[in-house]
């Protein structure tokens, strides 16, 4: 029997990169490794992601998908979830981010939402850079509970869907001043 090189058991060692869909549900997306506090079919990690540390290590996600799940999490939950998520995920690795949006009745309906809603100013809040300008009260270095994360946060909106077929103009003036015109709110997330 032939001994294998040293360079084919790294090889060997080698596997598919982790990618996580948090509060997957029954449904989790394609590639992705499902994430839930409830054990239910196509949840391969049945978990609590609020109790941290996480189970994965230091830069080992290569992407990670939250479809109406940050919603469910409250303040400083979610500052531990993006912290967390910070430490998970592989330099430049991503993670989507679909919440109501705060103008949306969709964000208030479910009693399980939590309080404040998701809003745009929010992802602010996720690069060091801003937080030590505008707001270093909410960094971990002088509050615990804070965030000690560093991403690079890019966000849009899913309309209602009687706007998609008015103009460009109109749809940005309804983005901006009226309510129910942003059903949701979705975010891009890159480790910095």
């Amino acid at each position: 029997m032939a001994k294998r090189s040293s360079a084919a058991k790294k090889l060997a060692l080698v596997t598919e990169p982790v990618r996580l869909d948090f509060g997957c549900g029954m449904h989790p997306i394609e590639g992705f490794e499902g994430v839930d506090i409830l054990p239910m079919v196509g949840v391969k990690h049945v978990m609590d992601i609020r109790q941290t540390p996480w189970k994965w290590a230091n830069n080992s996600v290569e992407k990670a998908h939250a479809s109406h799940f940050i919603e469910h999490l409250n303040a400083t939950e979610r500052c531990a979830f993006y912290n967390e998520l910070y430490r998970v995920l592989v330099p430049g690795g991503t993670c989507q981010i679909i919440t109501p949006h705060w103008a949306s009745n969709r964000a208030y309906g479910d009693p399980t939402h939590q309080w404040p809603p998701v809003a745009e100013m929010s992802f602010y809040y996720l690069s060091a850079e801003w937080r030590k300008t505008q707001a270093p009260h909410t960094d971990a270095k002088h509050w615990p509970k804070g965030y000690a994360c560093n991403f690079v946060s890019t966000w849009g909106y899913a309309p209602h869907q009687l706007l998609l077929t008015r103009n460009t103009e109109y749809q940005q003036h309804a983005l901006q001043f009226w309510k129910e015109a942003a059903q949701d709110l979705l975010c891009t997330l890159t480790k910095a």
